[in-house]
């Protein structure tokens, strides 16, 4: 449902919520090591998600990416809508262009449910709230 390319620009975020601030700035190869995704491929991503404003960056020598508290209070939709597109998250599990409610595919009313729980979940789950999580020890991020 969200690609390896959402999968790495939430690891990535997630990290700059951890080790960030507006005073602390982190650059493409430190994300990169510590995520372990391509440095190339990681710059893409965020630039991506910076141009969106759903990152912050500072050109320079003091310079990289970082998020501001306004980042933190963004829902992880914005980073997979921006980074997969509408069309992908919406789109049927098993590929088809015609599924729908009136012409559901062979999965279409198993995984409906579910898929709207996932997706109302990606909009109200912010990073914050996911950065809390694991100050709380309510989940894991080893990074």
């Amino acid at each position: 449902m969200i690609s390896n390319s959402s999968k790495y620009a939430l690891k990535a975020v997630l990290y700059l919520a951890q080790h960030t601030d507006e005073n602390k700035k982190l650059m493409v190869k430190d994300i990169s090591e510590a995520v372990d995704v391509p440095r190339a491929y990681l710059a893409k991503l965020l630039q991506d998600l910076s141009r969106h404003d759903l990152i912050s960056s500072m050109k320079g020598p003091k310079g990289g990416y970082f998020l501001t508290g306004e980042n933190k209070q963004l829902p992880l939709f914005s980073i997979i809508e921006v980074i997969d597109g509408i069309k992908r998250i919406e789109s049927c599990i098993l590929g088809l262009e015609q599924c729908n409610e009136q012409a559901p595919c062979g999965l279409h009313r198993y995984i409906s449910a579910p898929k709207s729980l996932l997706l109302d979940t990606f909009k109200k789950m912010t990073i914050q709230n996911l950065c809390d999580d694991i100050e709380q020890n309510k989940s894991y991020f080893p990074l």
